[in-house]
């Protein structure tokens, strides 16, 4: 299969939960999704060894027909500010978040297959904070 046009989506979501799930569950027609400044909120807690409490799980809205794409924060201060979601249905087309080319807290780059070219798409989060 040979992919001519994707529909992207772009939104600053302010850290509302509900609006990202709006637009989740009501943009299905888009390919891709670019969420800015979502939520990051508790799951849960994973036990271990060295810890009473165990180790806290943090992590965003989650939806069957989205593929989540972005890095993992490493403590709960560093709330990274750029996510992408892909329609499950380009699942074929073999998207992967490509942290070996570009790494930094605020950018997702990631790339895909088409016809045998490979392609990459980027989310950039950008405030006064950041240069």
């Amino acid at each position: 299969m040979i992919l001519r046009n994707l529909k992207l989506f772009l939104q600053n979501v302010w850290k509302n939960k509900l609006l990202t799930d709006i637009i989740l569950e009501n943009k299905k027609e888009f390919d891709i999704i670019f969420i800015q400044e979502f939520l990051w909120s508790f799951i849960w807690t994973n036990p271990n060894l060295t810890s009473k409490e165990g180790d806290r799980i943090v992590g965003t809205s989650n939806y069957l027909l989205w593929i989540i794409f972005s890095r993992q924060s490493t403590h709960d201060k560093d709330h990274l500010k750029a996510i992408m979601y892909i329609n499950i249905w380009l699942i074929q087309f073999w998207f992967s978040l490509r942290k070996d080319v570009l790494n930094y807290r605020n950018i997702n780059l990631i790339s895909f297959f088409n016809n045998g070219i490979i392609f990459f798409i980027i989310n950039i989060y950008l405030d006064e904070y950041q240069m």
